[in-house]
């Protein structure tokens, strides 16, 4: 499968979502992360798991510059088990499903370390629960037949796992302001939850 064919597919089955711009650079990573995994036989809900287990292992590690390397890890494996159904085919119900569950495990982990790291403890569940709802939303839409959503807010899961990144690099280098940087994104998180919903609300007219 050629990288255009790969973006295309990967747009269809992400509700026709752009595939321009940042979200094409990651793309074409990830295509080429994937077929060196299609190479080595690995297969997609390998990785699924691979990445929850180094999600849970950020949580729960005792130093930040561990976690935070575990979050880019755990952000590579679940950034290409998608692509690598693709390039071989094997997109499936369970696959969807396991994807989606390992997703919200994946940022609870990522959360209680924000709580760990000073983040108040109802900054971090109201971000999680605003962004559990919004993706739950978009599944449910689509299980209703609805595969159109799919409209790009400034808060999707690789811009939450940046939001934890900058959380621990501040940790790190002793640098103030998370709870600033905590209070601004979880508004930014509101307005994308809102963003999504007028989608939808405009779709099930």
């Amino acid at each position: 499968m050629k990288e255009q064919e790969f973006k295309e597919r990967w747009s269809t089955l992400h509700g026709g979502a752009d595939t321009e711009g940042v979200v094409g650079r990651w793309l074409s990573i990830s295509y080429q992360a994937a077929r060196v995994c299609v190479a080595l036989r690995i297969s997609p809900n390998v990785l699924t798991l691979l990445g929850l287990g180094t999600a849970i292992a950020m949580g729960l590690s005792t130093y930040a510059a561990i976690a935070l390397l575990l979050l880019v890890i755990s952000l590579f494996f679940d950034g290409i088990d998608g692509s690598v159904a693709i390039l071989r085919g094997t997109e499936s119900k369970w696959g969807e499903v396991l994807d989606s569950l390992s997703d919200r495990i994946s940022e609870a982990f990522w959360l209680y370390m924000g709580w760990r790291l000073g983040i108040p403890a109802w900054v971090v569940i109201t971000m999680w629960t605003i962004a559990s709802t919004q993706e739950y939303a978009r599944a449910r839409l689509a299980s209703l037949g609805h595969r159109e959503i799919g409209v790009v807010t400034p808060t999707e899961r690789p811009v939450r796992a940046i939001f934890m990144a900058f959380a621990l690099l501040f940790y790190i280098f002793d640098i103030p302001g998370t709870l600033i940087l905590s209070y601004a994104f979880l508004a930014l998180l509101t307005f994308s939850f809102l963003k999504v919903m007028k989608v939808a609300s405009q779709v099930l007219r």
